[in-house]
Order: C-alpha cells, then structure tokens, then sequence
C-alpha cells in the first residue's frame, strides 16, 4: 500500500471516528451552527433515529479504516456520508467547505487506491454464479 493512501486511510479513519463519537458523546466545543446548517442538523436530530444511524456508521466506518479491516466496505459505507457532506459545506455552510473539500478528497484518494475491489460492480450483464443459496 502507498504511503499516501495509508496517509489518506488514517486520517480519513480518525476523522470519521473522533466526529461520530463527539455526535453522540458532545465531548468537543462546537461553534455556533449558521441557521441554515443548524436547521437542517436539527432536523435530522428531530427525527429520532436519523443522526444516531449516521453518526453509527461514521464511527463503524472510521473503527475499520483505522483497523486496516473491511477498508473496501468502509468506502462504501462512507460513500453517502462524505458526499452530502461536500454538497451541504458548498450550498448551505459555506465556513465549512475546507473540511468538505479534504473529506471528499480523502474519499477519492482511497476509492482509486482499492479501485480493484470495485470494479466488478461496474459489471453492467453481471450473472448470478453457483452459490449456496442456488437452487
């Protein structure tokens, strides 16, 4: 593995970690949210399961890049989470859009680096293969 993208897995790991944990912990100074941004998060909160599930799957997601486990899976998981995160720091808070901008480029860096693991899915006449469950 490249430097870079052990560089890239480990920090992307540890940023996922540490923000999961403080959304469920609140062990971290918070700045005052922008109305928009903290309308939206307070929605999601409001829903009663919607930011627990997501804070969930960024700790699970950062616990496996830290580990050096599951790293394939991890990206997929963090797929619809580092995504919106890019598109609510450019359209709703605009002061966050540094750490958009790394997020999404840690993201890139290691969707190429384990390229190989997801380029079966791009399979567009994919056939269903002898398996346990076949008849």
């Amino acid at each position: 593995m490249s430097k870079v993208a052990l560089g890239a897995r480990l920090l992307l790991g540890l940023m996922f970690a540490v923000i999961g944990l403080d959304g469920l912990l609140h062990f971290l100074p918070m700045p005052e949210p922008e109305p928009a941004a903290g309308a939206f998060i307070g929605a999601m909160m409001a829903t009663g399961y919607l930011w627990p599930l997501l804070k969930i799957v960024e700790i699970t997601a950062g616990a496996f890049l830290l580990a050096g486990k599951f790293v394939p899976l991890a990206v997929v998981m963090l797929a619809p989470v580092a995504i919106p995160i890019l598109g609510f720091n450019l359209l709703v808070a605009p002061s966050g859009l540094v750490m958009g901008v790394a997020v999404i480029v840690l993201w890139l860096l290691l969707l190429v680096a384990y390229w190989p693991h997801f380029a079966c899915l791009l399979n567009a006449n994919a056939k269903v293969t002898e398996t346990v469950l076949s008849p």
